[in-house]
């Protein structure tokens, strides 16, 4: 079967242009901002704690206060770039990388969230990108494997490469998903920095730099994200987290003003109910 978009080029005739997921009109509120100069990378939250991310430091922020109370520095021979963490199951999950060394490799760590202490490694190696982010969803682990246009990048990928990946516990993987294009064409040079399983069952997911959420969901068929919203919000990209006991409350943050954002995300209409 020809495609549409192959047959007008076929006949001489500019293809259409592929459609853009609907952009919500209410951006993202944001509720308040935490001074945290260790905020360069991301932030990870639970119940009473923040944990600001930049490479090989996390430091850990009272939520209600804004007090810093702790904080955890790692060699960079083995902790060279961790680009984000989230609380899963009490403990600290971090995606760390070799960015901007080539080539690529990755590995997850694990650390006691009340000492900041480091547990574990899993290595995942080189072979995919650079791991950015990792979340737990409906019994397995998914993470983001980025890929970049200039540094960072290996010679025969850039930021179209960047993909999805499903683990089990075992860190076999499973499945594996690439971006749309309306949402790759807005990571680019670089790549996606974060992202979260929303309430809602819905993917969240930032790029390097713009001040935007982009929402996707796993397909029922094929192995491309469907690109669902794109919605304004007070951050620029960089790694999120969700608030799991506050309704639609995300955390995220600006590296210029070495802040962590407490902010409100509104509701996404699918209009497929």
């Amino acid at each position: 079967m020809v495609s549409a978009a192959a047959a007008a080029a076929a006949e001489g005739a500019a293809p259409s242009p592929e459609p853009q997921a609907p952009r919500i009109a209410a951006p993202a509120e944001l509720l308040r901002r935490y001074p945290a100069p260790e905020a360069r990378q991301g932030v990870a939250v639970d119940r009473q704690y923040g944990y600001a991310v930049t490479n090989n430091t996390i430091a850990k922020y009272d939520k209600a206060s804004g007090a810093k109370l702790g904080e955890w520095h790692g060699d960079r021979r083995q902790f060279p770039h961790i680009n984000s963490c989230t609380v899963i199951a009490n403990e600290l999950v971090c995606a760390n990388s070799n960015f901007p060394g080539v080539p690529q490799w990755s590995s997850v760590e694990f650390f006691d969230p009340r000492t900041l202490t480091h547990r574990r490694s899993v290595p995942l190696g080189p072979g995919r990108g650079s791991l950015t982010w990792v979340e737990r969803h409906q019994g397995a682990w998914f993470a983001a494997f980025a890929n970049y246009d200039g540094t960072g990048g290996e010679p025969t990928r850039d930021h179209r490469y960047t993909s999805l990946v499903r683990f089990d516990d075992q860190w076999r993987q499973t499945a594996a998903w690439s971006f749309p294009s309306t949402v790759l064409e807005r990571f680019a040079p670089m790549s996606s920095s974060g992202g979260g399983f929303g309430p809602d069952g819905l993917l969240y997911v930032t790029g390097h730099d713009n001040p935007e959420l982009y929402v996707l969901r796993l397909p029922a068929a094929g192995a491309e994200l469907e690109h669902v919203a794109t919605l304004a919000a007070p951050i620029e990209g960089q790694a999120i987290d969700w608030d799991e006991t506050a309704p639609r409350e995300l955390y995220g943050i600006s590296r210029a003003e070495g802040t962590i954002l407490r902010l409100r995300v509104p509701p996404i209409p699918l209009g497929d109910d």
